[in-house]
């Protein structure tokens, strides 16, 4: 019986350690990174313009994203005029979102470094963090209203068959769309919870 109890204790301990060995190390490496809050491919991203999941609130509810309606304007069946429109929507947005990009790439860098220095105090923490909130904020607004502006621009059957070849209207879980990456793809849709 001692020995059964011994045994128990052991692998208990063991089970304890492997938890803990798995929960207390997620971030580890981050604290090489330049900015520890991004990543390197978030860095690129940002100076891309790409959209970087902002506009799912949009893309997810109906309102197409001038990018993927440009990828897909034959299959949508746009005509020259609207091709034009979300083309000149889309080249502001990624201008703006490069710009915006930069600007929370900066704010992040900043207030890894106030952490770094190891000198912050409470009202320099608040200004820091206000400067990142404000720099992301300006970075999705670009996105998200540059999808109202092409809702605009097409009729509600290309809005239809949109969600149709973006996979919204059949379950996301099912098919990954093209030129989505799967992870992130099955993460933003719950795919993985069940």
């Amino acid at each position: 019986m001692k020995k059964l109890l011994a045994l128990l204790a052991a692998c208990a301990a063991a089970s304890s350690f492997a938890l803990a060995e798995g929960t207390e190390q997620p971030y580890r490496g981050f604290e090489a990174r330049d900015i520890t809050s991004l990543s390197d491919q978030d860095i690129a991203d940002l100076r891309a313009g790409a959209g970087w999941g902002l506009a799912l609130p949009a893309e997810l509810n109906g309102f197409p994203g001038p990018a993927h309606v440009l990828e897909l304007a034959d299959e949508l069946s746009l005509t020259k005029g609207q091709q034009d429109q979300v083309s000149a929507i889309y080249e502001a947005m990624r201008l703006e979102a490069v710009a915006q990009g930069e600007a929370l790439i900066v704010a992040e860098r900043a207030l890894d470094a106030g952490f770094r220095a190891g000198n912050l105090d409470a009202p320099d923490l608040r200004r820091l963090i206000d400067a990142a909130a404000t720099a992301r904020a300006d970075l999705r607004y670009v996105h998200l209203s540059r999808h109202l502006m092409t809702l605009d621009i097409l009729n509600s059957e290309q809005v239809a068959a949109y969600a149709v070849l973006r996979g919204y209207a059949d379950d996301p879980c099912a098919s990954v769309p093209e030129g989505h990456d799967a992870t992130m793809w099955r993460r933003h849709n719950g795919c993985d919870n069940g």
